[in-house]
């Protein structure tokens, strides 16, 4: 499917499953099945998110799906690379499909202004100190126009750009786009990577508003991620650097850089 050499020329499509990742996850336990293999659904009755959340989608509107990787060639300690580059794989295929300004938010979410339109979730099979096997689960809405109270900030391709897309073109847009930063991982190109991780990065170097879990907020600026991920803010204590369930990034408003591009577009 597209024009890749290996992501997604193994396909397995479903109109349901309990959740893509689960179904990879299982072929792995069986066999080894190509690098690249992806697995898709229409509908997905059990889908997670990020920390055990639920990912909801409307049935046949959106793009559920995993993607099988062996980047044996990782350490365990550098997986949060294998993070980065999906995340910026998934961004640069979404602003290439609508031609808008499209930032990551931390740790590995897709926002179009400030509106999420894609999620992602990696699980890892480890061998000592190296990954055996990755599932690079990501939800991707594309013509979904309405959603519950579950998910007051999502939006989708077809609601930013006011029309709708041809889903197996998003998809083969994607598996080309993660295939490209997947291979420059691969090549080594890590610092290339972080680097266009940083400057997508929404919010990254400006003073913005952030919660402790308990809801307590503080004023912060996000100056740099650490190899392992953790996100070092500029506290009125301090640099202070804060896991993914450590901190909440409260965005209420878009960055002013990306408001004034999209009112130049």
């Amino acid at each position: 499917m597209g024009n890749t050499l290996f992501v997604g020329k193994v396909l397995h499509a479903f109109e349901t499953l309990p959740s893509t990742n689960d179904y990879a996850l299982d072929l792995l336990a069986k066999s080894k099945p190509p690098e690249g293999t992806a697995v898709l659904a229409d509908n997905q009755t059990a889908g997670r998110g990020q920390y055990g959340s639920r990912w909801c989608s409307a049935p046949g509107e959106n793009l559920l799906v995993s993607i099988i990787l062996y980047p044996t060639w990782l350490e365990f300690s550098e997986q949060w690379l294998l993070s980065e580059a999906v995340a910026v794989a998934t961004r640069d295929a979404v602003a290439e499909i609508t031609a808008l300004p499209v930032a990551i938010k931390w740790p590995n979410d897709i926002y179009l202004d400030t509106r999420k339109t894609a999620g992602i979730l990696i699980q890892c099979g480890l061998h000592g100190a190296h990954w055996q096997h990755a599932v690079v689960g990501i939800g991707l809405n594309v013509n979904q126009r309405y959603f519950s109270a579950e998910a007051p900030k999502a939006t989708s391709l077809a609601l930013a750009c006011g029309r709708s897309f041809d889903r197996i073109q998003v998809l083969e847009r994607l598996f080309e786009a993660i295939e490209q930063r997947y291979l420059q991982l691969r090549k080594g190109q890590k610092a290339f990577l972080r680097r266009a991780y940083r400057q997508h990065l929404l919010g990254f170097g400006q003073r913005r508003t952030f919660a402790y879990p308990d809801g307590r907020c503080f004023e912060a600026t996000a100056v740099d991620i650490l190899p392992d991920g953790h996100l070092v803010l500029e506290t009125s204590e301090g640099l202070v650097a804060f896991g993914r369930k450590e901190v909440v990034w409260c965005f209420e408003d878009a960055p002013s850089s990306l408001q004034e591009k999209n009112n130049r577009s």
